[in-house]
C-alpha cells in the first residue's frame, strides 16, 4: 500500500501474471454482448451515447488521448445505470415466461398478452438514485410496477426523479447496505422481484444480468474509437461502488483483449472504499466499510463488495485508488469548464472521479512515481467513463460554482441531510 499525496494506492502485482482463461468469465462472451445490445436497441429511445475526445486536455496532462464516454445522454435518464437494470428486468420477465434470452425484446415484453399471463410484476430495489431511476423507468416502459428504497441523506431531487418514472419510492433512515437488506426483505414479503446491482451468497443471477447489461456502453465506446480510426485505449479508469460496473467493464476488456487489455485503475471515495480496503487487506477476501459513508459520490457510497464482482477486480485490476471528495469536485470542474477546443461534459459527483484522479496523478509532482508505475506518458490513450450527469442539479451547482462538497449526510450541505427524513421529505422513516 502506498499513499501518494491524498490518493491512497494499492498495486496488484499479480494482475499481469495470471493467465486469462475462458472460465474466468463464465457470464461474458461475444454472444452475450451481442444479445444485450440487441435488447437495448429494441427500445425506441436507444442511441449510443457520445464519446468525447478531449485533445487539449490530453496535451495539457501529457498523454496522447483522453476519451470521455458521456452517459448523461442514456435513455434521457442522465446516467448509465438503466442499461443493467432494464436488461435484468427483461430477463426476470423472460424467465417467468420461459423465453430464451435470444427472444428478448421490448415489444415482446410489453405486449398485452405478457401482462395477461403474469399480472402485475413489482420490481424492488435499493439505490442512491441512478439505479433506482433506471429500474423505475424500465418497469414503467414494460407496464410493470416498482418500489424503490433510498439510504438516509439521499437527494430529494433524485427521489423526485424516481417518482416521476412511476415508482413508489422512499428515503429510509438506513445506510446503503442496510437499505439493500430492507429492499430484499420487502421483496420477499410482498412477492416482488428484487433487482439489485450487488450480489451476495444466494443472490447472484440477477446481479450477473445487470453486469451483462452494462457491457453495452463499453462495446459502444470501442466501436466509436475504431470508427474514428483510433487505436484502442492503453488505460481505463473505472469508479466502483459495490464493484459491479467496474467488474463488468474489466470483464469485457478481459474477454476482448486478454493479457493485452488496458491498464485498469479502480477508483473510489475514501469514505466508502470497500474494494480498495479489500485489496489492501491482501487476503483475497472482500472486506466491508461500515457506517454512514459521508461522501458526495452518492452513487459510490457502498460498503460491501459484490460477491460476483470482487473476484474479477481482485485478480485482474492493476491498481486500486481511494481518493477524497475534492478529487471528484475538481474533475467536475475540469469537464464542465473545458480548455478551448474541447467539448464540455456535465459530469456528476460519481461520474467525474476518474478524470479527477487522472488529473491529480499527472498534474502534481508528488504523484510522479505513481504515473510512472501506471505507465502514463505521452503515448497513453486513456478512457474515462462519466457514468452520470448532474443527477442532483442543486448539488452540482453548489460544487462547481461554490466549491462546496461537504458530503452526503452532512447537515452543513452536500447532497442531503443526516436524519430527519420525515421532516425534510415528508416520508415515513423505515
Amino acid at each position: 500500500m502506498n499513499t501518494a499525496g491524498e490518493l491512497k494506492v494499492v498495486a496488484n502485482e499479480l494482475a499481469r501474471r495470471l493467465v486469462v482463461e475462458e472460465k474466468t468469465l463464465p457470464f461474458l462472451n461475444e454472444e452475450t454482448v451481442s444479445r444485450v445490445r440487441a435488447f437495448h436497441r429494441s427500445f425506441p429511445e436507444y442511441e449510443a451515447t457520445p464519446l468525447h475526445s478531449l485533445d487539449k486536455l490530453a496535451g495539457k496532462l501529457g498523454v496522447d488521448k483522453i476519451w470521455v464516454k458521456d452517459e448523461s445522454y442514456r435513455f434521457g435518464l442522465n446516467a448509465f445505470k438503466v442499461l443493467g437494470g432494464s436488461y435484468a428486468a427483461g430477463m426476470v420477465l423472460a424467465q417467468m415466461l420461459e423465453l430464451e434470452p435470444a427472444q428478448l425484446s421490448f415489444d415482446k415484453l410489453k405486449a398485452d398478452e405478457v401482462k395477461a399471463l403474469l399480472g402485475e410484476v413489482t420490481f424492488v430495489t435499493a439505490t442512491d438514485g441512478n439505479h433506482g431511476r433506471g429500474i423505475a423507468w424500465a418497469a414503467q416502459q414494460l407496464g410493470q410496477k416498482s418500489v424503490v428504497f433510498m439510504p438516509k441523506g439521499s437527494s430529494e431531487a433524485r427521489l423526485d426523479n424516481i417518482r416521476k418514472e412511476g415508482a413508489e419510492a422512499y428515503i429510509t433512515a438506513l445506510n446503503y447496505d442496510d437499505a439493500v437488506r430492507w429492499a430484499s426483505n420487502y421483496a420477499a414479503e410482498h412477492n416482488g422481484a428484487l433487482v439489485q446491482d450487488s450480489a451476495w451468497d444466494g443472490y447472484e443471477q440477477i446481479p450477473v444480468w445487470i453486469m451483462q447489461g452494462y457491457c453495452t456502453l463499453i462495446d459502444e465506446a470501442l466501436e466509436q474509437i475504431r470508427a474514428a480510426g483510433e487505436e484502442t485505449p492503453t488505460h481505463v479508469f473505472l469508479q466502483a461502488g459495490v464493484g459491479s460496473f467496474a467488474a463488468s467493464i474489466l470483464g469485457y476488456l478481459l474477454m476482448q483483449f486478454g493479457e493485452n487489455r488496458p491498464v485498469t485503475v479502480i477508483v473510489e471515495p475514501e469514505e466508502a472504499a470497500c474494494i480498495y480496503k479489500s485489496a489492501a487487506a491482501g487476503d483475497g477476501k472482500p472486506h466491508a466499510v461500515g457506517g454512514d459513508m459521508p461522501t458526495i459520490m452518492a452513487g459510490l457510497a457502498c460498503g460491501e463488495p459484490s460477491t460476483v464482482a470482487w473476484p474479477l477486480l481482485r485478480d485482474y485490476a492493476d491498481t486500486y485508488i481511494s481518493c477524497p471528495d475534492y478529487t471528484t469536485a475538481n474533475g467536475m470542474r475540469i469537464l464542465g469548464n473545458p480548455l478551448e477546443g474541447d467539448p464540455r461534459v456535465i459530469s456528476g459527483e460519481s461520474g467525474a472521479v476518474g478524470i479527477g484522479v487522472l488529473s491529480a496523478i499527472l498534474e502534481y509532482g508528488d504523484h510522479h512515481e505513481l504515473a510512472e508505475r501506471l505507465g502514463l506518458n505521452q503515448t497513453s490513450r486513456v478512457l474515462i467513463i462519466s457514468t452520470e450527469g448532474d443527477t442532483d442539479p442543486v448539488s452540482y451547482r453548489d460544487i462547481v460554482w461554490n466549491g462546496s462538497f461537504s458530503g452526503r449526510g452532512d447537515s452543513d450541505g452536500g447532497t442531503g441531510q443526516d436524519g430527519g427524513e420525515e421532516d425534510n421529505y415528508g416520508q415515513s422513516k423505515l
